[in-house]
């Protein structure tokens, strides 16, 4: 394993800056990375052609002093985000061989800052899963094994293509996105750090729509540091998101080294949840012990809807999903059924061979939610649901200037364990998906190990646009944890 690869994205780009090493040089050691560690299936489009002109492009802008803000930085995109030129699929047999003629605006905002693209990342399909486990092109394996078992692990979902590709060192950071946790989950379970920020920081244009409502891009990466260095780039606003926020994009690298004396940090008691490993309850309260020390007021606080998080959750994605995926009909892009006896059937046909059996799954329940007899009963409750929680947090926000909570409630599993029971598989949601409901920035840091050696994460939510905050906390939270654990290379 290259010594380049194993870089944070700082050092990296302060290696560039000094010209110790060049961007083709680092972009060659993460293309030979990739090349060998094809077990992971990180990676479901590498492309490094593309890549190395990239850097050469990168290297020549530096020679003239023309550096931005990641100048050179090789990064993996998630295949959620459009790539002009470059195969986009959402990881979904209906998409096709769909290459766009456009670019997402947050990859769009990458390469004006320089960055390098070494290919698309794996993920769950249309981004529905927590296991990565429902992607056309196969599941992603964890880079992680537990001690106790050398069972293949789920790196989590859906972002898991992007979370397995930096705990393996395989990108110096990537892009992904989060619904309900799509994210944070994953990043504790590879013993990264990764970010939601509030919802409209990032344009969401050039993103596969999942739950327009819900869906926001973010960050995975090795540090706080670096996902605070990612997620400034990926910001911005954009005319052609409306729910864009027009606001500044801070340097929240800024945030960091602040510490956190001062600051009221509450602790839900809804979040302590029946059946929690005694170990995720044990590093929640490490936690907290780490906070205190740090000069930290700690305020216990009470969430009271946060019961009815996952059922709304699962009643308004689902049903967003399935007006936002009514646009795959096999007729102007993407898979087509080859026999069909009508039109009628021919949507039919192609829509049943194109999407797997969780999106299936997903759109049968968006379609009974939003039909006639009841939408009333269930879409507009899980609305009205949707606001209590908003309230809760709002009714929170003068008392404490963070909330501490875990990530998960159980580090990373084995592929294939949770397939049979689709609701255990959904309440891996069940700490990060009140995030979301409510619009609300959130980071899961990796703070400590389970008993089998694998990673386990603590979650920090923050107040709207208040991303500084949860930066400043997850800063401390790092520190003081000091996770320095990587995993056995074994791929």
């Amino acid at each position: 394993m290259s010594e380049l690869t194993q870089l944070t994205l700082k050092a990296a780009l302060d290696g560039l800056a000094s010209k110790a090493f060049s961007s083709e040089e680092i972009t060659r050691e993460h293309i030979a990375a990739i090349e060998k560690a094809r077990s992971l299936n990180a990676y479901v489009l590498e492309t490094p052609e593309k890549a190395l002109e990239m850097a050469r492009a990168s290297d020549g802008r530096r020679a003239k002093g023309h550096a931005g803000r990641l100048e050179g930085a090789p990064l993996g995109i998630k295949d959620l985000f459009c790539t002009e030129g470059v195969r986009s699929t959402a990881c979904s047999n209906i998409i096709g061989n769909f290459v766009p003629t456009y670019e997402s605006s947050v990859t769009a905002n990458l390469w004006r800052d320089g960055a390098v693209m070494l290919g698309k990342l794996n993920m769950d399909e249309f981004a529905m899963g927590s296991s990565n486990e429902t992607s056309a092109f196969g599941p992603v394996v964890n880079p992680w094994k537990s001690g106790a078992s050398n069972a293949d692990l789920t790196p989590g979902g859906s972002s898991g293509g992007s979370a397995s590709a930096v705990a393996g060192d395989l990108c110096l950071a990537a892009t992904a996105s989060d619904t309900g946790g799509s994210i944070r989950q994953p990043a504790a379970f590879t013993g990264t750090v990764g970010v939601k920020p509030t919802y409209g920081r990032a344009s969401r244009f050039g993103m596969v729509a999942f739950a327009s409502s819900l869906d926001q891009a973010g960050p995975i990466a090795k540090t706080v540091e670096d996902a605070a260095i990612l997620l400034r780039s990926m910001c911005s606003f954009d005319p052609k998101d409306s729910t864009s926020l027009d606001v500044d994009t801070p340097d929240w690298t800024q945030s960091l080294g602040k510490g956190v004396k001062g600051l009221r940090i509450g602790v839900p008691k809804e979040y302590v949840v029946d059946g929690m490993p005694a170990e995720i309850q044990a590093l929640w309260d490490q936690g907290v012990q780490w906070l205190k020390a740090a000069g930290a007021e700690i305020v216990e606080i009470s969430l009271p809807h946060t019961k009815y998080a996952l059922p709304a959750y699962y009643i308004i994605a689902p049903a967003e999903a399935s007006s936002n995926l009514a646009r795959y009909d096999g007729m102007r892009f993407g898979h087509r059924a080859e026999t069909a006896s009508s039109l009628t059937d021919l949507y039919e046909t192609s829509r049943a061979e194109g999407f797997g059996k969780e999106v299936q799954r997903r759109l049968t329940i968006g379609a009974y939610v939003l039909s006639a007899g009841f939408y009333d009963a269930y879409y507009v409750r899980a609305l009205k649901v949707r606001r209590r929680i908003a309230m809760d947090f709002d009714a929170v926000c003068d008392r404490v200037d963070a909330i501490l909570t875990p990530s998960t409630p159980s580090a990373a599993f084995a592929i294939g364990d949770r397939q049979i029971d689709p609701l255990q598989m959904y309440l891996n949601d069940i700490f990060t998906v009140t995030a979301n409901l409510a619009g609300l920035p959130g980071i899961s840091v990796p703070a400590g190990l389970d008993k089998g050696g694998l990673p386990l994460g603590l979650q920090v939510i923050g107040k709207a646009l208040d991303e500084a905050t949860v930066f400043q906390v997850a800063d401390v939270l790092e520190q003081s944890a000091g996770f320095t654990a990587r995993p056995e290379k074994w791929w």
